[in-house]
């Protein structure tokens, strides 16, 4: 139900009938017609810019186009006014039936209002996280990985068919170093002193692994050279360090549909599968790539290597996937990954990277063009860094991590919610503060809190509307007089809850679920609104007593306002409150 796509379709009526009256030529486009809400709400409740955009096809005056179309939309009962502004915009106030409609519409979609089907079930994957497997998650992971759980949940509303993956790094030489690092714990378990050179990974989180493979292995693997155990080691330490990821997401409210193993690329023809299709298509040949920009390592000469013609799919450089000798290159497994996925019979792929990838953006977009012959759209988002505070000075590394701050140090600090809440409080690309005392205080700078106060003051106030004998049952508020919202503070807030449908196919288009957060505020902000001025004006008060009807329809507009919170709080991954303390 999303009234501003009514109103555009009674737009578009208007201006077919100007059509058959010939004040409009025939078969002008009217694709770009937009209705929105004006910048200034002193203007009306929507804006149309038809006039504008018309004017040049049908060759005519913008406000001659206006003032016609002005007069066509008030034959609609919806539009209480319609009024040309400027060069030719309309503002449109709608009659107050309109908002009404909107809050019974809620109360019977209940969460699912503002679902879309926009994506018309095409299958989408989102890659997110994808952490190499040789530690617990970081602050930087955490970022990545509610904004990537929130796309999705925010793409599954918007009617898409979404699977979540993760893409385990299980193939370079970092885990070598991982097998390593977990060895020196394994002897450090059987009571010898070990020192961790340069590269090795120090954290205390190793120490359990060392343990448990004392437990497995017993003392057999003590003083033994590496090619008795670096092999068998390798995968006992990943998935050790898997099972700790995992826990690491589950404590964020995180569940991925699928894992992916880098390694499963390797020794099993796939990459070659994959290259191979580049090559029936001419992109694969023999060459010499010219040398890096700037200044020249003293080590670089021309060579001939296996390269990937990028360049024929939009990147700057051609790319080798294969190593003078003979080795792949990092690029070419996740060539192999990206044609696995293309062959799965996805329609669209989202892959979520850290800030530091930057520069990998466009020979993936390149490879997947190339794979799918342009027929699957890949969409990198990249998330900028996070910087943690505490007490106002920059938040200490983490003793149990070695060198970084863990998710769990985060989650544990502040919570899920709190944490999911604030890290989707700016867009993606942008730089993020996460000071731990700011995002736990009661005050309407706090963005979570407001959201959560907000929804906790409207359980109180059904509980309180409850405790007078009036029935709060959704099936009940459905059936209130909501001719007794009459109050213009009472239908800005039911304005505001009619954006949620609009806002959330708006989010969904541009892949932007702070949107979503920004909107849960304003929204929250009109609550409280509403609920600060019934102390000057007791007729506004959410539960009049003597009054059990029009209680009941005031508690239809916030129990509907709280509805729509709580499905914005599902797709941000975070659980409304029922009470604050």
């Amino acid at each position: 139900m999303n009234l501003f796509t009514d109103i555009r379709a009674a737009v578009l009526d208007a201006l077919s009938a100007l059509e058959t009256a010939g004040t409009l030529p025939a078969g002008v486009d009217t694709s770009n017609v937009t209705v929105e809400p004006p910048r200034d709400p002193l203007h009306g409740d929507m804006s149309t810019n038809a006039a504008m955009v018309l004017a040049k096809p049908a060759g005519l005056k913008p406000r001659d186009i206006a003032e016609a179309l002005v007069a066509e939309l008030g034959k609609d009962a919806r539009i209480d006014s319609a009024e040309v502004a400027g060069p030719g915009f309309i503002n449109l106030r709608l009659a107050p039936d309109c908002w009404r409609g909107i809050l019974r519409g809620v109360l019977e979609a209940g969460t699912d209002f503002g679902r879309s089907t926009m994506g018309q079930g095409q299958r989408v994957n989102v890659e997110y996280v994808s952490a190499n497997p040789t530690g617990p998650l970081h602050v930087g992971h955490t970022r990545g990985a509610v904004f990537g759980d929130a796309l999705a949940s925010l793409l599954d509303f918007c009617g898409y068919d979404v699977t979540r993956e993760y893409y385990i790094n299980d193939g370079g030489g970092q885990v070598d170093t991982l097998a390593r690092s977990v060895y020196l714990r394994y002897l450090e378990a059987h009571g010898r002193a070990v020192d961790f050179p340069d590269g090795t990974y120090p954290g205390d989180y190793l120490i359990e692994t060392g343990e448990a493979l004392k437990a497995k292995v017993g003392d057999a693997w003590v003083d033994q050279p590496e090619e008795v155990w670096l092999a068998e080691l390798r995968e006992f330490a990943t998935e050790a360090m898997m099972d700790l990821i995992r826990a690491d997401l589950k404590s964020l409210g995180v569940e991925m549909d699928k894992f992916s193993s880098e390694k499963s690329f390797y020794g099993t023809g796939l990459i070659e599968k994959a290259i191979a299709s580049l090559d029936e298509k001419g992109l694969i040949y023999e060459g010499v790539l010219e040398p890096p920009k700037g200044k020249m390592p003293e080590d670089w000469e021309p060579r001939e290597q296996t390269l990937f013609r990028s360049t024929a799919h939009g990147d700057d450089v051609d790319r080798p996937v294969k190593k003078s000798d003979g080795g792949w290159t990092y690029f070419a497994p996740d060539i192999a990954y990206h044609y696995d996925k293309v062959t799965r019979g996805f329609d669209m792929l989202i892959d979520v990277f850290g800030a530091d990838h930057g520069g990998y953006v466009k020979r993936m977009k390149a490879a997947v063009s190339a794979l799918s012959d342009g027929k699957v759209p890949l969409d990198i988002k990249l998330t900028q860094l996070v910087k943690l505070y505490k007490n106002g000075e920059p938040f200490k590394m983490s003793k149990r991590a070695g060198t970084f701050v863990t998710l769990r140090d985060v989650v544990d600090l502040v919570g899920a919610d709190v944490t999911r809440f604030v890290m989707l409080t700016r867009k993606n690309d942008a730089p993020l503060d996460f000071d731990f005392d700011k995002v736990l205080e009661q005050a309407k700078e706090n963005p979570v809190f407001y959201v959560q106060y907000a929804h906790a003051r409207v359980r109180s106030a059904l509980r309180k509307a409850e405790g007078a004998g009036i029935d709060t049952s959704d099936a009940a508020l459905k059936g209130a007089d909501l001719s007794l919202i009459a109050h213009e503070a009472e239908l800005d807030l039911a304005r505001k809850i009619a954006e949620w449908p609009r806002l959330v196919e708006i989010a969904g288009r541009t892949g932007e679920p702070h949107r979503v957060a920004f909107y849960l505020y304003d929204l929250a902000s009109d609550l409280h609104t509403l609920y600060n001025r019934g102390h000057e004006l007791p007729e506004l008060r959410f539960v009049q007593e003597g009054d059990p009807a029009t209680s009941q329809s005031k508690i239809a507009l916030v129990r509907a306002a709280s509805v729509v919170i709580s499905a914005g709080l599902g797709i941000l991954g975070v659980t409304p409150a029922e009470e604050m303390r």
